[in-house]
């Protein structure tokens, strides 16, 4: 059993690969209860969405404060805020957060890290699963973040091709693929860049795209609905924030269509998707913890490079290829992190 309760089956380690409605919630804070220093420290929490309360990354961003010793209501206090999908008010929202003298912001993705940077210069910011930090004008380097935004990046557009060519593997007849995106998530040279790199790759592939967009859960729906008259005979997701906190809905929505697809993150595949490649993103959150326990001990941003992954996951469902009538040949199998049986 892995750690959330699935039956699994460990084929190999990770396959190493380098370089890749707005609501508020406030932890309950306990006044009097102090750490030995007699510091509270004060942890601002910016979102996309309410969602983002329930979702794998922020329990992983917990847990990693409690390994460090960090309980909330007594050393730490943790303010949230969650934009109900309209990204024009992360700005605002962060601002509160600004206002509130948090000693440090974590972003639970790219959007709420640019809308953070534009109203503070000098608290520090801490994001998570950050697309293309450099492209995305969140850092100027890597190695030397500028300013006050560091944190971790999850490589979006170099993994797409390898994507693609697992699909491939997986399913050598497919010949047209529609892909599922959400325009503008991250800057117009990210988007790009993650556009041109599924071209390329499919032009070598020998395959066709389809480009669906959606700009939020409401248009999910009439974009399952273009795939199925688009006759696609597989769909490939890009990454998101968005569709990642609505991976359970969209996995619904693709078994609806009797289509295999691959996706971004295992989450997609513990819910019952096809397969995933990606990098671990609850160990991503739960390292976005080290960076607030070295900004807690006096560290600069600036000084904490951005964190790239080197460990990448290739989880599949046998259950579904099962469903889907799709035959996995064994040394795909044997190629898998992961199989859910």
């Amino acid at each position: 059993m892995d750690l959330r309760g699935r039956k699994t089956l460990n084929r190999r380690q990770q396959i190493a690969l380098l370089g890749g409605a707005v609501a508020s919630f406030h932890w309950p804070f306990v006044a009097h209860a102090q750490r030995p220093s007699g510091r509270i420290f004060r942890i601002g929490v910016l979102g996309p969405s309410p969602a983002n309360l329930a979702a794998p990354v922020f329990d992983a961003f917990r847990q990693g404060l409690r390994d460090l010793g960090y309980v909330e209501g007594q050393n730490i206090v943790i303010e949230s805020r969650f934009a109900d999908w309209k990204l024009d008010r992360l700005a605002d929202l962060a601002a509160e957060l600004v206002q509130l003298k948090v000693d440090v912001i974590v972003c639970l993705s790219t959007p709420p890290g640019l809308a953070a940077r534009r109203v503070t210069t000098t608290i520090p910011i801490v994001v998570g699963g950050m697309a293309d930090p450099i492209a995305d004008d969140l850092v100027t380097s890597l190695a030397r973040p500028s300013a006050n935004v560091t944190g971790l990046t999850f490589l979006g557009p170099e993994l797409i091709p390898k994507r693609l060519g697992l699909l491939k593997q997986v399913i050598p007849g497919v010949a047209r693929v529609a892909v599922l995106w959400h325009p503008g998530v991250y800057a117009e040279q990210t988007m790009t860049e993650m556009v041109n790199e599924t071209k390329a790759a499919a032009a070598t592939l020998g395959l066709e795209l389809r480009f669906r967009g959606v700009r939020g859960p409401s248009e999910f729906e009439k974009a399952f609905a273009a795939i199925k008259d688009d006759r696609a005979d597989a769909i490939l997701l890009f990454p998101s924030p968005m569709l990642y906190l609505e991976h359970r809905r969209i996995v619904d929505l693709v078994a609806t269509s009797h289509l295999p697809a691959m996706y971004a993150a295992r989450e997609f595949v513990e819910a019952g998707g096809l397969m995933s490649y990606g990098a671990n993103l609850w160990d991503i959150f739960r390292r976005a913890a080290t960076y607030v326990d070295r900004i807690f001990k006096g560290a600069k941003p600036a000084d904490l490079p951005v964190e790239r992954p080197t460990k990448f996951e290739f989880v599949l469902n046998l259950k579904t290829a099962n469903a889907l009538g799709i035959n996995v040949p064994l040394p795909i199998q044997q190629l898998a992190d992961e199989v859910i049986e």
